[in-house]
């Protein structure tokens, strides 16, 4: 693909964002793309509302995989954009997924016409920002039929340059988990507080309790997040509530910390029901494992991208941000990178707004580093 069209194509994307396991128009335009591509030597194959291609090689002697992930986010879009702006209300591609599916069948787009040595897998995985589509994707037996030997996948970095690739060996991103609680009390009319359990009363201690966890009882030297985006809670200025709810997130670098994290939740609430002698019940949601990259093969890759002379390598800091690619590569020798797209906004708020250049660079790369990869073989 010529880079007007890679833009064109990531604009069609980015005006149809849909959340986990909706992914249906996006589905519908990624085989739109693949039929004209398509070989005899390919299978086509779909799982949800994802897509599966698999390549078969002219002599392969290993099985390269590269993970494109599809939702969007239910986000209100604030780019700016008037041409191609999300057309899906309170959706947007906040997150780059757009961009990941161009990159992805750009590369397909050159291994139609150019059948690759080794065997490839090209996973349009769905639902990554939630519930999660890696993890029930590995136990299907579309994946066990072309199962790879090694998988990659990139994420869009906005505060990277264009022309920089990041990555590092080990933990890249952190343990996640999402965090819901709802409190049940008693409500009543304000004027007589002493008939009523205070749910909104209650929820304020509860979440100021959280803070103390990372503080007191995560060790210094790790790392730990616990952070409330919601509490809901009460219907009228003189009403008691008799319920709220408070939504979170947990990160953690260590599977330790996640542990003591819940522990540590989970005994304040305890204490919380006893004050306040109310219901609390705990949902921990979506739970993503740490991205921790095999250590041979990126060290391997760090090496080839720091002598490619068209882009700049620099190593990457472990982050506290969630991925679900975690999950293969808990089963799947791989790793992930950053792609610098020079965003003034980051990722997941609606105003990001990265830079369409890093489409084609990434593209070439990635075909780049494939054939150099099967020419070591």
């Amino acid at each position: 693909m010529k880079t007007e069209e890679l833009i064109a194509l990531r604009r069609r994307f980015h005006q149809i964002p849909e959340i986990g396991f909706n992914e249906f128009k996006t589905q519908q335009l990624i085989l739109e793309i693949l039929e004209p591509m398509a070989r005899e030597y390919w299978k086509i194959k779909l799982w949800r509302t994802g897509v599966l291609v698999y390549i078969q090689g002219s002599d392969p002697q290993q099985t390269l995989a590269y993970r494109a992930d599809m939702d969007g986010l239910p986000i209100a879009e604030r780019s700016g954009i008037e041409t191609f702006a999300s057309k899906h209300e309170n959706m947007m591609h906040a997150c780059g997924h757009d961009f990941h599916m161009t990159i992805a069948l750009g590369v397909l787009s050159h291994f139609s016409s150019n059948q690759p040595k080794d065997n490839l897998v090209f996973v349009f995985q769905p639902a990554e920002e939630g519930p999660g589509g890696a993890k029930p994707m590995l136990d299907e037996q579309v994946l066990k039929d072309v199962w790879p030997d090694q998988m990659v996948a990139l994420h869009i970095a906005p505060e990277l340059p264009v022309g920089t690739v990041s990555t590092r060996e080990g933990l890249l991103f952190a343990n996640t988990s999402e965090l819901f609680i709802d409190l049940k009390g008693k409500g009543g009319h304000a004027a007589y507080p002493h008939t009523a359990r205070d749910m909104v009363v209650a929820a304020s201690h509860f979440v100021t309790q959280l803070q103390t966890i990372v503080a007191r009882n995560i060790d210094p030297l790790d790392s730990g997040v616990v952070t409330i985006g919601v509490i809901q809670g009460g219907t009228k200025q003189n009403i008691i509530a008799e319920s709220a709810r408070v939504e979170g997130t947990i990160r953690s670098l260590s599977i330790e910390s996640m542990t003591e994290i819940k522990r540590r939740i989970e005994a304040i609430a305890k204490g919380i029901e006893a004050a306040f002698e109310c219901e609390l019940t705990i949902d921990y949601g979506s739970n993503y494992c740490q991205v921790a990259n095999d250590s041979t093969l990126t060290k391997e890759y760090m090496s080839f991208a720091s002598q490619s002379p068209n882009l700049d390598f620099i190593e990457a800091p472990a982050a506290m941000t969630g991925e679900d690619f975690g999950y293969f590569l808990e089963q799947i020798p791989g790793f992930m990178f950053w792609l610098g797209v020079n965003s003034p906004y980051g990722l997941h708020d609606a105003r990001l707004l990265p830079d369409e250049a890093a489409i084609q660079i990434a593209v070439s790369h990635l075909i780049e580093y494939f054939t150099w990869k099967m020419e070591q073989a």
